[in-house]
């Protein structure tokens, strides 16, 4: 099997499928089966099974590698051997977005109008306005659907329906916007029943398998800045006038750095965990309300083994410095939920933030009188 690649052009930052809309982004190469020729030029075939680059690629960026540079080249693109009369169904150029798709339509014969959305994914652009109305239009017109399909049809994402106008679409190109189901792997299923979705297509679901997947990059996130600052302290902490020592450093140090992973553990993967059950609707407080529970746990179970300095001001220092690091974090949460809204998640920010930051000042203000 004739397998070739598609990626931007070194020298005039174009691809196969038109001149790239942002020079910021390197476009990835995506394996392709040839070439279909139609009335708008050649259009490329593309694999409907991932490579190990595929895979890879995924994982990366599920934990934060390459997050902001994972895109493929907008344009056209075929499935199969699709014809005038096939499904055209409208995708982001965030490559994970293309790639599940693509993924989802093995056996069948499809185009895929992939659109600029600076390689974020559907349901993101759609709330930044890059997955919206105008990018389809231009995007439909630069690839000359038109002459292409007789069907004018576009299937849009249901999650991009908010950044979508679709009698405006249709104003401008001539195309009419049907929004096809939340998932992908519902596509097969929706395309079979005429292009009709029923309630459970329709149905935007946030269940346990789903928040932890998105939890994996806030914790590589947090982890990364959390491994900087520990290593940070154990170094700072075991200076004295005898230069390093690891064992005054580690006996400075472990207690601030087990706060820190247990803020950081309670904060993205607990939460994500527990996020129904936790009392509140404020995502910071479900965060900081375990973020206090685990810290309390820890500091009794250190003074079961005889260690004190976790009693009173010391405890409580210990408990609010967990508390608004766990909260920060879970706030982070707010914009990869199906449960908040823009203007809800921009209320929590500006009521959560002071009160985070009071939480950590007394924290250090209770440590430094514990000492005392």
């Amino acid at each position: 099997m004739n397998r070739k690649i598609i990626q931007e052009s070194p020298r005039s930052g174009e691809c196969c499928c038109g001149p790239a809309a942002n020079v910021h982004i390197a476009y990835r190469p995506v394996q392709t089966k040839g070439r279909l020729t139609t009335p708008a030029g050649d259009i490329a075939k593309v694999s409907t099974e991932w490579s190990m680059g595929d895979y890879f690629g995924a994982i990366a960026v599920r934990v934060g590698i390459h997050r902001m540079n994972y895109a493929v080249c907008p344009g056209l693109y075929a499935v199969g051997d699709p014809g005038k009369d096939d499904p055209v169904l409208v995708s982001a150029n965030y490559k994970l977005s293309f790639d599940v798709l693509r993924r989802e339509l093995a056996g069948l014969n499809a185009w895929i109008l992939v659109i600029d959305t600076k390689g974020v994914n559907v349901w993101c652009a759609a709330g930044k306005g890059t997955f919206g109305t105008m990018e389809i239009a231009k995007r439909v017109m630069a690839t000359r659907l038109a002459d292409i399909v007789t069907a004018r049809k576009l299937i849009v994402p249901q999650l991009g329906a908010p950044g979508v106008a679709a009698d405006m679409v249709q104003a401008f190109c001539d195309f009419t916007v049907l929004y096809g189901p939340v998932r992908a792997r519902d596509i097969r299923r929706y395309l079979k029943a005429g292009m009709k979705a029923d309630a459970a297509m329709r149905r935007v679901t946030f269940g346990m398998l789903e928040r932890i997947s998105v939890a994996w990059l806030e914790l590589a996130q947090a982890l990364k800045i959390g491994i900087g600052v520990a290593a940070g302290l154990f170094v700072l902490m075991g200076i004295g006038v005898q230069g390093f020592s690891p064992a005054i450093a580690w006996a400075r140090s472990s207690m601030i750095i087990g706060l820190i992973a247990v803020a950081i553990v309670s904060g993205t993967v607990l939460t994500a965990i527990l996020l129904p059950f936790l009392p509140g609707k404020a995502f910071s407080f479900k965060g900081g309300l375990l973020g206090a529970v685990t810290a309390t746990g820890m500091g009794l179970l250190r003074v079961q083994f005889g260690h004190h300095a976790l009693l009173s001001l010391s405890l409580l220092s210990s408990v609010l410095f967990t508390s608004a690091v766990s909260a920060y974090l879970a706030l982070n949460f707010t914009g990869c939920s199906t449960y908040t809204s823009v203007s809800g998640v921009k209320k929590e920010i500006r009521l959560a933030l002071p009160v985070i930051i009071g939480l950590l000042l007394l924290s250090v203000l209770f440590q430094v009188v514990g000492r005392i």
